[in-house]
């Protein structure tokens, strides 16, 4: 018989938790979560792919780091494993996919020729991206909403990805501006960034559950004509359809503000 010895029980208390640890089912967490990694090493690959000069498949890189961004929510929403774990790792990736990226993609891409205030401006989507992303926590935890306070960060990215591959080999067009290309880059920055900081109502993509697609029928095809568009023209598709969509959420904000300045001067005079 083998005598029992400390060393021989570790041993044993070890092997029982091993066992029980396997016995456990994989936290379902983990579904979206890889997802959302995914995102982050596009970004990553987009980033390494710029810097060594392949601008174009840096750019293709951040279109696909959106695409695993929508499906990290789309399968968190159907395994049911919203966590603030995945909200937290979903923005830390964001940042770098959708603001790192892109900065490095358009100061490769003409910024780099103003050299510091290039450098200042290609920092903006990260800058802001970030900003708004943590104010985007913190309201995710406070109270939820069917619209994004800000434009979304992937939507800024994937503009500035459209912009590049629709132009990038057609500088010709930008000859007659005063700074070339740079003329129509330096104010898309700066809107699409500031746009990430505001309070403009933009929307949501709308959830496909059982009883909310009659409710959300008329976004749903909405978010169908736009995917239709992508796939239809390509790079040019990117551009229009989140055009279409910054478009929509600009003339809302208006409508909306309009309305309450309005309502406010009846309230004054009557």
């Amino acid at each position: 018989m083998t005598p029992i010895t400390p060393k021989s029980r570790i041993r044993e208390r070890y092997n029982q938790r091993l066992k029980q640890r396997f016995k456990q089912p994989i936290p379902r967490v983990i579904v979206p979560s890889f997802f959302t990694l995914m995102n982050l090493f596009c970004g990553f690959l987009a980033i390494i792919q710029i810097s060594e000069g392949y601008l174009h498949y840096g750019a293709w890189l951040i279109v696909l780091a959106g695409l695993f961004d929508a499906l990290d929510g789309f399968m968190a929403r159907i395994t049911n494993s919203t966590s603030a774990f995945g909200i937290e790792l979903d923005s830390l990736s964001d940042v770098v996919s959708f603001g790192v990226a892109p900065g490095f993609l358009l100061y490769y891409f003409g910024l780099n020729e103003l050299q510091v205030p290039g450098l200042i401006l290609a920092a903006l989507p990260a800058v802001c991206g970030a900003i708004r992303l943590a104010r985007f926590n913190v309201d995710a935890k406070a109270a939820p909403s069917d619209v994004f306070k800000g434009l979304p960060i992937p939507v800024q990215a994937i503009m500035t990805v459209g912009f590049y591959l629709s132009f990038r080999n057609d500088e010709v067009i930008f000859s007659g501006f005063q700074y070339g290309m740079n003329s129509v880059l330096i104010p898309m920055v700066i809107i699409l960034s500031l746009l990430m900081v505001s309070t403009v109502p933009f929307d949501k993509v709308p959830r496909f559950e059982h009883g909310k697609i009659r409710q959300n029928r008329n976004k749903i095809l909405l978010f169908a004509v736009y995917v239709l568009i992508i796939i239809l023209l390509q790079e040019w598709g990117l551009m229009i359809a989140f055009s279409i969509f910054i478009m929509k959420g600009l003339f809302r904000f208006t409508h909306q503000y309009w309305s309450e300045l309005v309502a406010d001067e009846d309230e004054i005079v009557g």
